[in-house]
């Protein structure tokens, strides 16, 4: 490992001397130290407010505080009946609902610890993590789901049981001679109701048995090359992670959440305990392709995502906005100018003047309430952005028409967020400062390193990775580069993605990805390549659009071709000469999560998109000439 350069305190910008580290703030008494706490404190607090609204029957019903915790007993005292004890882990195979996170809240009552696994898993990747993490039982969603694990059974040596949640109709043919291996989410809340009569003061005992040091979850990075690795997080972890981001966002307790992100990525983990902490109500998504239909019903104060979806959005209205007659085509363009101006002077601190406050103001009345409106963004107070970068064009534009995106960063051992842009100080293509529990450094190759109660230890049954990415004192290499601006952190790139030309120029990939992807309405996905190359070239899907417009095969029109060479040739004038991309070809399919191309946060997948269309970036370096 780099050795890294002085501390940097991001609240102060103070240099500590060798050997001190910075005092930091956050770590107050009064808080929980474990989820065990965060979620008893806050049953025992607010017990007859709204905790989630769910989707039953078509119709939004709604659970109170008070009534989630006699169904997370029954499902904690059930899985002690069967044989659950503390320290155990569980692996939890589901879409984000309703019933993840009381199982997860039931599993921590328990005592144990939640595995969670990513719902598109193949059966071989859900076996890998199972048997990592030695699961005494899985908690999975559907009959899909038990048909995919019932044939590796033999394999899954240390479960016991599979807990099966959805109860959507018989289970498949495969499971009829499972015996009692396949049992309801019912059946185990009956269990649990017969063992909390047998024995009611002994459930306390195991969630008593939880400490600040006791494992919380062990989260397998999706990871885009090699073998996955297990992240213990603590609950220490977890409790500071969450306490400082709720802090840092400032999330009050009479906002509505909407939460769609899954709930085995380490955003959707920390997002779903946020609002406990707080006592705010979290409305949980139908779905991902019911995303604009549910915000619109929903009209939530805040939502977490991955910048994929406001990309799309961001492409929709696009869409919307040129679909208009001339009229309206000139007065968007007009609102769409003020807003910029205005976004400006916020960020600046200035004020907007009697005469930009007046168009603001008529821009807003015609235009921006309209528009937020048909997102079903109307009552949001702020958006927040995490899992890859955010192009600064995407937030400047929500920006001008009213909605303000915190991006923020982390990694899943940091428990999402260890920075963050804040309500009242932020800047777009940063990711804010640091949270008020974590330290940061810049190694001498730019890479950014992190400590603090909310920083992982290890990896689990993993030595070698673990003494590979932190250090004896706890400092964790994060693989990702970076600068700090007056404190606001810039990532530049991922460590590992960064190209370095046949004539040895360093580019970073993704920055120049999201500028293709924002300035041209054609692209949807974008892959830079060019390692050991003597040029950058790229690799694009069409956007829908797109794909309306010319259709057949689109890859082979002039027009398409002429509109992407134009769009290349302005994002290009922006670049350096070697980090210009000299050629492209159009791919046949976007990138998506389904083909293995996409991670589960809708990452691109650098390694398998780059085997696999080898031969087309070959054939774009075949002549042997940039032009």
């Amino acid at each position: 490992m780099t050795a890294p350069s002085a501390t940097v305190d991001l609240r102060t910008g103070a240099r500590p001397s060798a050997g001190n580290s910075p005092n930091l703030a956050g770590l107050r008494k009064d808080e929980p130290t474990t989820a065990v706490a965060i979620w008893k404190g806050r049953v025992r607090e607010t017990p007859q407010r709204t905790a989630f609204r769910f989707k039953r029957d078509g119709a939004w019903a709604a659970m109170t505080w008070a009534e989630a915790d006699v169904v997370a007993r029954e499902m904690a005292a059930g899985l002690v009946s069967l044989g659950v004890v503390p320290g155990d882990r569980i692996a939890l195979l589901s879409q984000t609902r309703l019933e993840w996170t009381l199982a997860d809240v039931a599993i921590l009552l328990a005592g144990a610890a939640t595995v969670p696994i990513y719902p598109q898993s193949t059966a071989e990747q859900c076996e890998f993590i199972i048997r990592d993490s030695g699961a005494k039982l899985v908690i999975l969603e559907d009959a899909a789901q038990v048909a995919k694990l019932l044939p590796v059974r033999h394999r899954l040596f240390t479960v016991a049981r599979l807990v099966h949640i959805s109860g959507d109709g018989a289970l498949p043919e495969v499971a009829r001679g499972a015996g009692d291996f396949v049992l309801s989410l019912d059946d185990l809340r009956a269990a649990g109701r017969t063992w909390l009569a047998k024995h009611p003061d002994d459930l306390d005992s195991h969630s008593a048995s939880i400490t600040p040091e006791s494992m919380f979850t062990i989260i397998y990075t999706s990871g885009t090359t090699g073998t996955p690795k297990g992240v213990v997080l603590t609950h220490e972890n977890i409790a500071a992670g969450v306490c400082s981001a709720v802090r840092a966002i400032n999330i009050l307790d009479g906002d509505q959440q909407y939460l769609f992100v899954p709930l085995a990525h380490v955003l959707g983990r920390e997002i779903a305990w946020a609002p406990i902490q707080v006592g705010c109500t979290t409305w949980f998504s139908e779905g991902v392709a019911k995303i604009k239909d549910n915000l619109v019903e929903v009209r939530p104060s805040f939502m977490a995502s991955v910048p994929r979806i406001y990309e799309k959005f961001y492409a929709g209205l696009q869409a919307a906005f040129a679909e208009g007659s001339p009229g309206k085509r000139k007065l968007i363009k007009w609102a769409l100018g003020v807003g910029k101006a205005v976004s400006v002077r916020k960020r600046s601190g200035r004020s907007l003047g009697p005469w930009l406050g007046l168009e603001h103001a008529i821009a807003e009345k015609l235009v921006f309430s309209k528009v937020r409106e048909r997102l079903g963004l109307d009552r949001c107070r702020f958006l927040i952005s995490g899992g890859a970068p955010l192009s600064p064009e995407i937030a400047e534009f929500f920006h001008a028409i009213g909605l303000l995106i915190l991006e923020g960063y982390g990694l899943t051992e940091t428990v999402a967020a260890a920075f963050f842009n804040r309500l009242d100080n932020y800047r777009f293509g940063t990711v804010g400062p640091a949270i008020d529990v974590v330290e940061v450094k810049i190694a001498d190759d730019g890479e950014i390193l992190m400590r603090g109660p909310s920083v992982f230890h290890q990896y689990y049954n993993n030595p070698q990775a673990t003494a590979e990415a932190v250090e004896p004192d706890g400092w964790f290499h994060s693989g990702d580069i970076g600068v700090l601006e007056d404190g606001f952190l810039r990532i530049t790139d991922r460590k590992k993605d960064l190209i370095v030309t046949a004539g040895g120029k360093k580019v970073a990939p993704q920055p120049i990805e999201n500028a293709i992807k924002v300035q041209s309405p054609m692209v949807s996905q974008a892959l830079v390549y060019g390692d050991k190359r003597p040029y950058c070239v790229a690799l694009v899907t069409l956007s829908e659009d797109a794909l309306k417009r010319f259709g057949g095969t689109p890859g082979d029109s002039p027009e398409l071709q002429a509109l992407l060479k134009k769009d290349f040739d302005q994002i290009n004038s922006k670049l350096a000469s070697w980090e210009t991309v000299k050629k492209f070809a159009v791919l046949a399919n976007d990138f998506t999560e389904a083909s293995g191309e996409l991670t589960p946060s809708l990452k691109v997948k650098r390694k398998v998109v780059i085997e696999r269309y080898q031969s087309v970036i070959d054939g774009l370096y075949a002549s042997g000439r940039e032009d």
